[in-house]
């Protein structure tokens, strides 16, 4: 009876003490993980309160004249800045001239890269030279650019003496109808290298199981392509597009550089129109133009995660 009662005293014991190390386990793991955030958001603070200061703040002001008549009389006038807005013949053309340009740049800047990075993925001749070519735009300041285009497509031009030679009459691409085309040149030179090299880092990460699977199974190229490597690449695909359709929205700096503060028609922007209102002094307006574009960048970016999530749920990140 003795040594019954004396081995069954044992384990009740070793469990207990298994219990109390448990605890004390995962109150010290607590109490470091707790200590841990608090040191990790002394350094996530200056950047919290820069984002404050300069980001959320000025937007709650904008927030604020968009529903004033003025910033001196600040009488509440509800939707009437909005509705004003867009009976504005000014901003509805700015409006869609922007539009415009982000539809024409924005699938170019995708789709000219990813095969240019679909190329350069085989061996081919004078590789690394033709990479470095495609980034060196990357390196060029705005103010170099914006000399090349002037020397290129004024109305006396490079282009318009090659023109003139040919038989035909200057013209001065900068005002004339194929103007748009000339800035989502630009756009497109600028931006290529950059986005392709993404392209290039994303498709060298694709796994190849799949991909030796499928080429097992007799699939072609073109099938590996859009059924396994796309897949794989629509996380870079929707980061570029962002990107770009950011990068179009700012081409304004190259535009107002070019040609001032009225520029032809069809380059007159959202961001001239913007520009335009604070020279005048008009903050009702311009706040109110810069709500609807936000409302509209999200909506876009919004619409393009969920296509995204769907086109490349079945994917293993």
């Amino acid at each position: 009876m003795r040594k019954k009662t004396k081995i069954s005293a044992v384990p009740k014991q070793k469990k207990l003490n298994c219990s109390t190390c448990f605890r004390n386990k995962k109150t010290k793991q607590f109490s470091e993980l707790k200590r841990a955030k608090r040191f990790s958001a002394f350094f996530i603070l200056p950047s919290f309160l820069g984002v404050l200061v300069f980001f959320a703040a000025p937007f709650a002001v904008i927030i604020y004249y968009s529903f004033i008549d003025n910033p001196i009389n600040k009488e509440f006038v509800g939707i009437n800045n909005f509705i004003g807005l867009f009976e504005n013949s000014a901003f509805k053309q700015a409006a869609t001239n922007t539009l415009t340009i982000s539809l024409i740049s924005v699938p170019l800047a995708v789709i000219v890269p990813l095969l240019l990075a679909i190329v350069l993925e085989h061996e081919i001749p004078m590789k690394s030279k033709i990479r470095t070519f495609l980034l060196c735009p990357m390196m060029v300041p705005v103010a170099s650019v914006v000399l090349i285009w002037q020397v290129v497509f004024h109305h006396e031009g490079v282009l318009s003496n090659i023109v003139t030679l040919l038989g035909g009459q200057p013209v001065d691409w900068l005002k004339s109808e194929f103007s748009i085309y000339v800035v989502v040149l630009l756009f497109l030179w600028k931006n290529i290298g950059y986005n392709m090299i993404i392209f290039m880092a994303a498709i060298g990460n694709i796994p190849k199981y799949p991909i030796e699977a499928a080429q097992v199974d007799g699939a072609g190229s073109s099938r590996i392509f859009f059924s396994i490597k796309l897949r794989y690449l629509s996380p870079s695909i929707l980061f570029v597009v962002i990107l770009s359709l950011i990068n179009s929205f700012k081409i304004f700096r190259e535009v107002y550089l070019l040609t001032g503060n009225y520029p032809y028609n069809t380059l007159y922007t959202l961001q001239h129109y913007m520009n335009n209102m604070f020279r005048k002094l008009d903050y009702q307006k311009l706040s109110a133009a810069s709500i609807v574009m936000f409302i509209v960048m999200v909506a876009i970016v919004g619409i393009l995660f969920i296509v995204e999530n769907k086109f490349g749920k079945d994917v293993e990140q």
